[in-house]
């Protein structure tokens, strides 16, 4: 353990080059400073580049520890790291700062803890639980890395680099990533528009404000072949010309944040990550289409992003980048935030209208669609976090370079959400046209536990699986709807052999059963009678009698006509794709579905009720724990005698294999 703060440190510290550069102007001329640049002017002067390098921070006169805080960090632990390093830092005297950042991207290795030393590169080290807090900063501020698990090293301006530590963005990982959505997410202050604006933001905002019009930005942004990262995949610029061409006294810019598919969690760290990249991409939007007014819809659940939502909104109209007559240019744009109560219907564009007008949440018949009458009857562009982000990057590029990443119908990368039986979870942005093989395999570093892969659910709930004979089909719009999956917002949850398609199956349709709205019939009642089928064939019968297995398939027959009903006669797209779930395993697993129908079964033991435990025995003792412990009294014998189980009366819960000390329970 430290006492004094390390000599290699202290000669750092007192560096007489990095005091000198350190010597910055004050809070209010920075604020000028910055607002100049803002306007065009100032960003060739010598004094303004060396502050801009300190706040960039390429020159620190004091160590700077980053703490990955966003969500999935903060449940990682990083909440008990950063206490456990603000007390090592007290401890041993060092005068450090302790920056919170966002997610970037690899959850598997959280909490993840960045040390940048004056002079330095930034190096990165992963899963710094509090316990190994005080380890890492040791080995850290004796400039040892080399000794400690690192993740890489960023390249900060000039600075030495670590020695034998490779560049972050090396790691398998982020090596087949192109992040333009995530750029900045853990590696920026989020809650800093000084450092936003340094990094070039809001720059190419009010550029294009000056130098284009509403029309050419809408026709730039339809060039580069943007489309909607929400699911639909309707050309973002198209649907932006379409409310630019209305004639309205008022307009208005939805930001879709009602993040609500299962395992995903691409919005939220964009926001935590990033928040202005969202800002400045729906101002371009608003200055786009005319509109003057815009709201962010996001679920309540998300109370850190929300936070640093707030904090952008008020910095961003402090230095005049939102509100009336933005930077004289006589264009304005009030921003709003709306917070949604978890409905997973308000992710619809016209149910999420409705709830910000204070009505229930329910889709509203399509035509006319929101461009030319959404909210409160005004034409309405709604985009989500992802398609937004996509923007401040296309306008500072052009639509030239984003169009030559992807493929020749899906432009640019596609954010996902990694979760489920892999190495490697986390998010990751990848470019259009990478395989799905590529991602699990290559990204992700396969299969978790050595197990094999068995299929992997793309687009959400209202999704598809995709199973091993497809794993080389290219990450795009199209191509993804052949094998009966769809894009959706980016949820990509792997399952291994252990994973019962069926059960998988009743769980993706339970949740659109719960979260249906109710309003027409082919999805209220379609879903809930494709549940009520699925549910008989994964629990034991009541009466199974001589035709209980027809029974049970003609339900599973039905299965496909009442998929096909819905997906034809739902009012929204939510209800329309909702059967995908199920249509989608019956048509790649039908064997599994044999196995519960014919069999009684389940392959993979995954559906309790249909479990069948055995006693062996010549290992059974007698001791009657497992009758003591069984629930259903479905166990009997006399002491010291073999016991048995009673079929019928087995619930399959299995609680008498994991009382046995005799390991004379078999599962069937």
């Amino acid at each position: 353990m430290l006492t004094l703060p390390p000599k290699a440190l202290m000669k750092l510290l007192n560096h007489t080059e990095i005091k000198n550069n350190m010597a910055g102007i004050n809070t209010e001329k920075r604020t000028e400073m910055l607002l100049g640049i803002l306007r065009g002017q100032g960003s060739d002067n010598a004094e303004n580049q060396k502050e801009l390098s300190i706040i960039k921070r390429e020159i620190i006169d004091q160590p700077i520890i980053y703490v990955g805080a966003g969500t999935c960090g903060l449940g990682a632990g990083a909440g008990d790291t950063i206490i456990a390093i603000k007390d090592y830092l007290t401890r041993n005297k060092i005068a450090a700062d302790v920056m919170e950042v966002g997610c970037i991207g690899l959850c598997t290795a959280e909490p993840i803890v960045d040390v940048q030393l004056p002079g330095k590169n930034r190096v990165s080290f992963k899963n710094v639980t509090k316990e190994k807090a005080d380890e890492v900063l040791d080995a850290a501020f004796a400039m040892d890395a080399k000794s400690q698990e690192t993740l890489g090293q960023f390249q900060i301006g000039g600075n030495q680099p670590w020695d034998n530590v490779n560049n972050f963005f090396e790691h398998p990982f982020f090596a087949r990533q192109k992040r333009i959505v995530l750029k900045n997410c853990g590696l920026i202050n989020p809650e800093s528009i000084e450092e936003y604006i340094s990094f070039g933001g809001y720059q190419t905002l009010l550029k294009s404000m000056r130098e284009m019009n509403g029309a050419e930005v809408c026709d730039l942004i339809e060039k580069s072949g943007l489309r909607g990262r929400g699911g639909g995949g309707f050309l973002t610029g198209r649907k932006w010309k379409i409310a630019q061409q209305q004639q309205s006294e008022q307009k208005y810019i939805i930001c879709n944040a009602d993040e609500g598919d299962p395992g995903a969690f691409m919005d939220r760290a964009v926001i935590e990550g990033d928040p202005h990249r969202l800002l400045e991409g729906m101002t371009v939007a608003a200055y786009a289409i005319g509109a003057s007014v815009g709201y962010i819809y996001i679920r309540a659940e998300y109370p850190l992003a929300i936070k640093r939502l707030e904090i952008a909104i008020s910095d961003a109209k402090k230095y005049g980048l939102l509100g009336e007559n933005i930077f004289g240019t006589g264009f304005n744009f009030e921003l709003k935030i709306k917070m949604g109560a978890g409905a997973f219907v308000c992710g619809e564009e016209t149910a999420l209208i409705n709830s910000i007008e204070g009505q229930r949440g329910m889709p509203r018949p399509r035509p006319p669609f929101p461009p030319v009458s959404g909210l409160f009857g005004k034409p309405t562009v709604i985009n989500n976090v992802e398609t937004f982000a996509n923007v401040p990057e296309i306008m500072t590029n052009g639509w030239e370079w984003f169009s030559s990443v992807g493929t020749d119908s899906s432009k640019g990368t596609k954010v996902f959400a990694l979760s489920g039986k892999i190495k490697n979870t986390g998010l990751v942005e990848i470019p259009m046209g990478t395989t799905v093989r590529q991602i699990i395999f290559d990204i992700a570093d396969g299969i978790a536990n050595g197990k094999k892969f068995k299929a992997v659910q793309i687009g959400g709930p209202s999704g598809g699986c995709i199973t091993e004979q497809n794993l080389d089909i290219q990450i795009d719009y199209e191509s993804l709807l052949k094998v009966g999956a769809m894009m959706g917002s980016g949820g990509l949850v792997v399952m291994d052999e252990d994973n019962c398609m069926v059960d998988v199956a009743k769980f993706f349709m339970d949740f659109i059963q719960r979260e249906s709205c109710g309003k027409c019939i082919p999805c209220r009642e379609g879903t809930r009678r494709m549940l009520e089928i699925l549910e008989s064939i994964t629990t034991k019968p009541i009466h199974n009698g001589p035709n209980s297995a027809l029974e049970r398939m003609k339900g599973v027959m039905q299965l496909e006509k009442l998929g096909k009903v819905i997906k034809e006669t739902s009012l929204c797209g939510l209800g329309q794709s909702a059967p995908n779930p199920v249509l989608s395993t019956l048509k790649w697993f039908r064997d599994e579905y044999e196995a519960h129908i014919f069999e009684r079964t389940c392959p993979t033991g995954t559906c309790k009720e249909l479990r069948k435990y055995k006693i062996l025995p010549d290992l059974c003792t007698g001791c009657t724990l497992c009758a003591r412990k069984c629930p259903t009294n479905a166990i009997i014998g006399s002491k010291k005698s073999p016991h048995y189980i009673i079929d019928d009366k087995c619930i399959g819960c299995g609680s008498c294999k994991e009382s046995c000390n005799f390991n004379a329970i078999e599962m069937i």
